[in-house]
C-alpha cells in the first residue's frame, strides 16, 4: 500500500490517458478528505478546472476504484463500492488530445454527501488547487532515466516508505532507481530474506531496475586514526556483495577526504585495487563521484583515470554529479551568510564542454539539482549545454535525478517530476 501525500490532489498519478493510440483525457488521484472511508455512492461529483484549458462540472469526470471505472450515476447506483481512507481515488477527465506537458494549476470542487449533517448544509464541498507537473511521456530516448531515493530523504521514513518512493519513481516514466545502502536497507548490512524478497517484488511491480548503490568508506571511523587499506577494502567489498545481492550494477563509494576540494584519503587506491577482482566477479563497476567543489580538470580525476589506464580494468569508472555545472548560487537559507557556508554552494560553473575530455571513462550521471520553478526553469543548472555536451560525447547511460533542495514534506516528489519534464523536453530537441 502506498502512503499518500497530505494534499487532497496527489502529484503522483497526474498523467494523460490513451485509448489505443489516441490521447482521450487526463487523470489524477484524490485522497479521501474525510476522517473515515465511505461508500462511493455518497460521492456527489467533482468539478475540475485546469487553468483556461478545462472547466467541467461535477458529473463529467469518471471515477476508478480498484480495477473498475464508474460514471457518477453508476456510483450512485452501486452497492459495496467503497472509497477507503488509505487509498486514493483515480479521477479521469475526458479531453481530446489531453493536456500539454508542463506544470498546471489543477483545481477541484469535490462534493460528498454526509448523512449525519442536516440537508440544508449538504453537500459537503471541498475546494482546493495545486500546481502539479504532468508526468513525462515515454521511457526511452537519447538517455536512460532514473531517480536516486536520496532525492526523498527529507520524506523517507517520515511520510514516505519504500513502496511510496518507488511508485513516485515509476510514475515519472523512469526505469532506474538508486539507493543508499545505509539509508534504505533495514538491518544493513544484513537485511532479512523477507526484506530482500519484498525489494525484488516491488521492483517487478513498478518495472524498475537497480542502478547505482551508494556506499561509504568512513576513513575517520575511529577517533585519532585513519582506516587502514585493509579496512577500506573490507568496507568496500562488504557493500559490493550486498549491492550484487540486490541486483545493482554500479557502486558509488563515498571515500573519506583529506582536503576542502575533496581529495580522497590516500588509502583509496589500494583499497579499490584490492576490490577489483571481486567487482569483476560480481559484474559491478565501482564509480566514485566527481562532486562540487572538485571540477573535471583536477588531480583527483586524473588519479582515477590513471588507475583505469594502469590496470586496464572495466570495473572502475567515473560518476559525474551535475552539481559541478551549477552556474548560479543556491539562495541563502535562514541564518546563512556567504561567509558562513561553503563557497561552492554559489556554484563552481564547470564548462560542460569539459565533459568530452573524460567521457570515455564516465559510466553514470547523477542529475543533481536544487530548484525548478513553475515555468520548468532550473534555477542553478544549465541543462541545455549540459545535455548537449553529454549527447555530443556519446553518453547514452542513466541520468539519475538527485534532488538536493528544500526538504519541505512532499516537495521533492513534485520537483523530481519537474526535472524529468524539463530534461526530457530538452533531450528530445537535441540534434
Amino acid at each position: 500500500m502506498m502512503l499518500l501525500e497530505r494534499d487532497l490532489i496527489q502529484s503522483v498519478g497526474f498523467r494523460n490517458v490513451k485509448d489505443g493510440g489516441r490521447v482521450t483525457g487526463f487523470q489524477f488521484r484524490v485522497r479521501m478528505p474525510s476522517y473515515r472511508g465511505m461508500a462511493a455512492s455518497l460521492i456527489d461529483g467533482i468539478a475540475v478546472r485546469v487553468g483556461t484549458i478545462v472547466d467541467v462540472g461535477p458529473d463529467v469526470p469518471l471515477w476508478t476504484f480498484g480495477e473498475r471505472t464508474y460514471t457518477l450515476q453508476q456510483l450512485w447506483d452501486s452497492d459495496g463500492v467503497r472509497w477507503p481512507l488509505e487509498e486514493a481515488a483515480v479521477v479521469t477527465v475526458p479531453l481530446d488530445g489531453g493536456l500539454p506537458q508542463g506544470v498546471h494549476e489543477l483545481s477541484i470542487e469535490l462534493r460528498l454527501r454526509m448523512s449525519y449533517i442536516p440537508l440544508e448544509h449538504q453537500p459537503t464541498v471541498h475546494r482546493t488547487s495545486r500546481k502539479v507537473t504532468l508526468a513525462p511521456e515515454g521511457r526511452e530516448g537519447t538517455f536512460r532515466y532514473g531517480v536516486s531515493l536520496y532525492s526523498f530523504m527529507g520524506d523517507y521514513g517520515t511520510v514516505m516508505d519504500l513502496e511510496t518512493a518507488l511508485a513516485a519513481v515509476a510514475d515519472v516514466g523512469a526505469t532506474g532507481v538508486e539507493i543508499l545502502g545505509e539509508g534504505h536497507i533495514p538491518g544493513y548490512p544484513e537485511p532479512s530474506p523477507a526484506w530482500i524478497d519484498s525489494w525484488f517484488g516491488l521492483l517487478e511491480k513498478y518495472s524498475l531496475e537497480p542502478t547505482n548503490y551508494g556506499s561509504w568508506i568512513d576513513t575517520r571511523l575511529h577517533p585519532g586514526r585513519s582506516m587502514t587499506v585493509a579496512e577500506g577494502a573490507d568496507a568496500l567489498q562488504r557493500d559490493l556483495r550486498l549491492a550484487s545481492q540486490l541486483g545493482f550494477g554500479f557502486v558509488r563509494p563515498k571515500i573519506g577526504v583529506v582536503s576542502s576540494d575533496l581529495v580522497p584519503d590516500p588509502i583509496w587506491t589500494e583499497s579499490v585495487e584490492r576490490s577489483l577482482d571481486l567487482a569483476h566477479e560480481l559484474g559491478i563497476i565501482i564509480c566514485p563521484e566527481i562532486h562540487s567543489p572538485t571540477p573535471i580538470k583536477h588531480p583527483v580525476v586524473e588519479d582515477y583515470i590513471a588507475l583505469i589506464e594502469r590496470t586496464g580494468t572495466k570495473n572502475f569508472g567515473l560518476l559525474i554529479d551535475t552539481g559541478i555545472f551549477q552556474d548560479r548560487p543556491i539562495p541563502l537559507r535562514e541564518g546563512e551568510t556567504r561567509e558562513t557556508r561553503p563557497a561552492f554552494l554559489d556554484g563552481i560553473g564547470v564548462n560542460p564542454a569539459d565533459f568530452a575530455d573524460i567521457a570515455q571513462y564516465v559510466v553514470f550521471v547523477q542529475a543533481k539539482f536544487h530548484d525548478i520553478n513553475e515555468l520548468l526553469e532550473d534555477q542553478q543548472i544549465p541543462w541545455l549545454p549540459v545535455l548537449q555536451a553529454l549527447k555530443g560525447s556519446g553518453y547514452t547511460g542513466y541520468l539519475s535525478s538527485e534532488y538536493e533542495g528544500e526538504r519541505t514534506p512532499w516537495r521533492a516528489i513534485e520537483q523530481v517530476r519537474r526535472q524529468h519534464a524539463l530534461i526530457r523536453r530538452i533531450a528530445g530537441g537535441l540534434t
